[in-house]
């Protein structure tokens, strides 16, 4: 039987995988320093295979590089040891939501979620902190090498201290913000869909870098478009040179020839305009010239009212837009109007069911069409009771109207910078409009709040405990505002908190036991875990969907977590019998989990084996 791996996947080993297809000669062994031989790329030879011309050495070219860029790409790529726990006591609806809310390094984050949600996102939206001289950014602390650097993440989780100023005294000022940002834009490509789409906030501070690093990482050719959000009324009065009063938003698809943005609704001033004096059964209508310019001759004919028989040709130095033949089909059809009385100049009737139901984005969007900061500050305060002082949060407005033209209502939204749940809020809100099912996947760090300030007054000690509680609030606001509307809304939330692996490090170095200290294996498990940290664990190393749906039932003495009926049955309780194993095959699940020191011999886990492939072959199972 074999045993999970509980650990995140090893994006290196992944890439030299795909090169191996590709470029087999260009696979070689190396000696690491432990002794064992690994798999590695003879890079001179790939440049090689990739150039028409031979290849001596480095040469000048097109490339965006800073201090710390290799060490962000070894963060991205490196494994972890950590895990997802559940929380029920932070949760809405745990059993039955299908939105998540993960407590966090947005990092570790990511990483535990590649295999779940690997191709899955359509939608991510991210307001980072736009590195002004005084924002707080994320430490990434990275070992010499990956096998040292997996080793520490299952020993410590220092949540607490993973953020520090980055001030412009630092000689690394703009390096240590791209570095944060590259590994964790790195690793949310890999979970967009191919039609997925990637909106980030982004200030004059730091724009020209992050647009060249997403240049890098999702490619010129899949840049969309950089979006001015005016942000508030005017500009502040006290500016030194100019009045700044907008912001960006750059935009990005996976992939520009399958991604679609959607058209927004047309505004009421456009549909204003559409009238039915005559009362044409099919509805509101808009007159159009049937004129163009151009020579009299190429459409030079009498077209006459029905009503008064009144003549009118194309004026001087203008012909009609149709040949007379399909004029008279217009005639015919009634879509010519000759005004009230029936002798004005004819023009066309264009039906407002016939217009293109919605309007292109454009790439300016002011405030009174997506809100301001302001509004933003206005909407979380009216949410709580007290007061929540939180800096300039994005407005619900801005989110819905980047949720309208990049996603559809069964899609995933996933916001790795979530702060105040601006988007968790406004997914919610859209899907009470047009009756969506969209679901969030919000990622927050536990970030302290100011002691001094009113949020952590009022009792909220850090962002994600804002965050969480905004969720509650604005779920229970859009069900009493629209009790029709919002009957089926999912506002509920699965809370998952970002810990150590659940196995001890013997889990992970079987190899460095020694005869006399083989005891320490049979309890592998750190002992203040939960049989439901173990099943969220499993879920992540699967790559499950982590809101199917748990059911936990006692079977033979045994607690047994039976997953969405049938995809995952488990069991981490010790003593397991054939008897309750024969039971548990009969509901013939696709994958099996249990305890590896549950079996009590080897001869029992050997016929667990031979039960489910004689009753449920199609059963995988394994241990942890």
């Amino acid at each position: 039987m074999d045993g999970l791996k509980m650990q995140t996947p090893n994006l290196v080993d992944a890439n030299i995988e795909k090169i191996a297809t590709l470029f087999p000669n260009c696979i070689t062994e190396d000696r690491a320093e432990n002794g064992t031989v690994r798999r590695v790329v003879d890079f001179d030879l790939l440049r090689q295979e990739l150039s028409a011309s031979l290849v001596e050495g480095p040469r000048e070219r097109y490339t965006l590089n800073w201090p710390g860029k290799n060490e962000a790409i070894l963060t991205a790529n490196a494994p972890i040891a950590k895990t997802l726990r559940p929380c029920r006591e932070d949760s809405v609806d745990f059993d039955t939501t299908h939105n998540i809310y993960i407590e966090g390094d947005n990092l570790d984050a990511l990483k535990l979620l590649q295999e779940t949600y690997l191709s899955k996102i359509k939608m991510i939206y991210i307001d980072p902190p736009y590195n002004i001289g005084n924002d707080f950014i994320y430490e990434d602390d990275f070992a010499e090498d990956t096998e040292t650097f997996f080793q520490r993440s299952n020993q410590m989780d220092g949540e607490g201290n993973r953020l520090v100023a980055n001030t412009e005294a630092n000689g690394r000022f703009h390096s240590d913000w791209m570095t944060m940002m590259y590994s964790r834009l790195k690793l949310a490509r890999n979970l967009l869909r191919e039609d997925g789409i990637i909106f980030i906030s982004i200030d004059d501070n730091e724009q020209a870098n992050l647009k060249k690093q997403c240049d890098e990482i999702f490619g010129e050719d899949n840049f969309l478009a950089q979006i001015m959000w005016q942000k508030m009324y005017s500009g502040k009065a006290d500016a030194t040179h100019f009045g700044r009063f907008h912001e960006y938003i750059l935009c990005y698809a996976r992939n520009s020839n399958v991604a679609e943005i959607l058209l927004l609704p047309r505004t009421e001033e456009m549909n204003a305009r559409y009238k039915n004096p005559d009362n044409d059964p099919r509805g509101d209508w808009l007159s159009n010239d049937l004129t163009a310019a151009g020579e009299r001759s190429a459409g030079h004919y009498e077209v006459l009212s029905p009503s008064t028989g009144k003549s009118f040709d194309s004026p001087q130095g203008k012909h009609w837009l149709y040949s007379q033949e399909t004029m008279k089909k217009l005639l015919e059809d009634n879509r010519i109007y000759f005004g009230n009385n029936g002798d004005a100049f004819p023009r066309l009737k264009r039906f407002l069911t016939e217009v293109q139901q919605g309007r292109r984005a454009n790439t300016i969007w002011l405030h009174d069409e997506v809100g301001h900061t302001d509004e933003g500050t206005k909407e979380l305060k009216k949410l709580f009771d007290t007061a929540v002082n939180f800096s300039a949060p994005k407005p619900t407005r801005l989110l819905k109207q980047m949720m309208v033209i990049a996603s559809k209502p069964n899609d995933i939204i996933l916001d790795f910078f979530s702060g105040s749940a601006t988007t968790a809020h406004a997914t919610m809100q859209l899907n009470a409009e047009d009756s969506g099912n969209r679901k969030f996947i919000m990622v927050q760090l536990p970030e302290p709040c100011d002691e001094k300030s009113e949020s952590f007054k009022a009792g909220y000690t850090t962002i994600a405990e804002i965050g969480k509680e905004r969720i509650r609030r604005a779920g229970k606001k859009i069900i009493s505002e629209s009790p029709l509307t919002a009957q089926n809304l999912d506002i509920g939330f699965r809370v998952l908190k970002v810990d150590t692996s659940n196995m001890k490090d013997v889990y992970y170095t079987p190899d460095e036991l020694k005869q006399d200290n083989l005891e320490l294996f049979k309890d592998h498990i750190k002992p203040d875990r939960i049989p439901e940290d173990l099943l969220f664990q499993v879920f992540i190393d699967w790559g499950l969907d982590l809101t199917l749906p748990i059911t936990k039932e006692t079977i033979d003495g045994k607690t047994v977590f039976l997953v969405d009926t049938n995809a995952l049955i488990a069991c981490f309780d010790a003593g397991i019998t054939e008897e309750l194993v024969k039971k548990l095959a009969a509901h013939k699940p696709l994958r099996a989990v249990f305890r590896d020191d549950a079996f009590g011999s080897d001869s029992i886990k050997i016929n667990v084996e031979q039960i489910f492939k004689s009753l449920s072959p199609g059963t995988e199972v394994k241990s942890i």
